[in-house]
């Protein structure tokens, strides 16, 4: 090889280690995005699976590894991707339908104008994400039951899992996140996130490596919710501390121990370690120092908080 080709040599061997980082970057999302559907029983035979698509990295990803599934799964299933065009200024509606018809995929536009309906509605200066996101759920349901598609496929990924488990511990006093697989409050939908076991920083990668035609998320000026950038920036903080531990954290929401915890609902606190068949005092009996062959018949309980903020029961 002559001196001439070297400074030729190192671009094309760079390119090629690229190539293979990004051949086994695509292998592994094969993996979980598989592993997920399997674990959660998310996708089955004959399901018409509709796959909300956004324009963002998260989406864009989910409906390519589906595709790549769709051609070796074991059960058969079909694909539509479905975007909703909510008339925000400057929104690009050419980019979608060009890609998607050059992917050759099934696809539909949804127009409607919420982003009116939105700005009107929240004060200027204020975070619109909430209702925004209510108005694109709503259309985005009643579509899908109007064309019987049994499963709605979004692109919500495992950092967002973690990040919604947090932001109900932190702001709303719950224990509970975005599940894998939910069924609507109306029972007519299955909602399925088959990216749960993924991370963000690898759907980065390779949505920069597929070069997705992103469309930007702020184009209704909108912030992203304040209470949810402050997780995200103590999540960020705690994986620099500590590496690898939000997927500790992420392994921890599949391990759940309702004895370990303190919820009445879920374990059976009552007759842990009771003697006797008799029914226990309830807190009535308690809080007004009842003797103890105070014995009412058991009731119904359900929750209240005192003055402290501490639970307790009343009949």
């Amino acid at each position: 090889m002559s001196t001439l080709d070297l400074p030729h040599a190192a671009p094309a061997a760079d390119a090629q280690r690229r190539k293979h980082e990004i051949d086994k970057l695509g292998k592994r999302l094969r993996h979980q995005v598989g592993r997920a559907i399997a674990d959660f029983g998310m996708i089955e035979d004959g399901d018409k699976v509709m796959v909300c698509l956004s324009g963002g990295k998260d989406s864009y990803t989910l409906l390519d590894v589906l595709l790549q599934l769709q051609k070796k799964a074991p059960v058969n299933f079909s694909i539509t991707a479905v975007n909703l065009d909510q008339k925000q200024p400057g929104f690009p509606e050419h980019v979608l339908p060009e890609y998607l018809s050059a992917l050759g995929v099934d696809y539909h536009i949804i127009e409607q104008d919420t982003y009116s309906v939105v700005t009107r509605v929240i004060p200027e200066g204020k975070t619109m994400c909430s209702l925004c996101s209510r108005l694109r759920r709503g259309a985005l349901y009643t579509y899908a039951e109007e064309h019987g598609f049994t499963k709605i496929a979004l692109g919500h990924h495992r950092d967002d899992l973690i990040n919604t488990f947090f932001l109900n511990l932190f702001f709303h006093a719950k224990l509970s996140g975005m599940p894998p697989k939910l069924l609507s409050d109306d029972g007519k939908h299955v909602v399925i996130r088959p990216l749960a076991y993924v991370r963000e920083a690898d759907i980065e990668v390779y949505a920069e490596a597929k070069q997705f035609p992103i469309i930007p998320c702020n184009l209704c000026g909108s912030q992203e919710n304040l209470q949810r950038k402050q997780v995200k920036k103590m999540l960020a903080q705690w994986e620099k501390d500590t590496p690898g531990r939000i997927e500790t954290m992420a392994r921890a929401l599949g391990d759940i121990r309702p004895s370990q915890l303190s919820d009445p609902k879920l374990f059976d606190f009552m007759a842990l370690g009771k003697r006797g068949d008799d029914a226990l005092p309830d807190a009535h009996a308690w809080l007004s120092g009842a003797p103890a062959e105070y014995n009412p018949v058991a009731l119904p309980a359900r929750p209240i908080s005192n003055h402290d903020g501490l639970d307790i029961l009343k009949s």
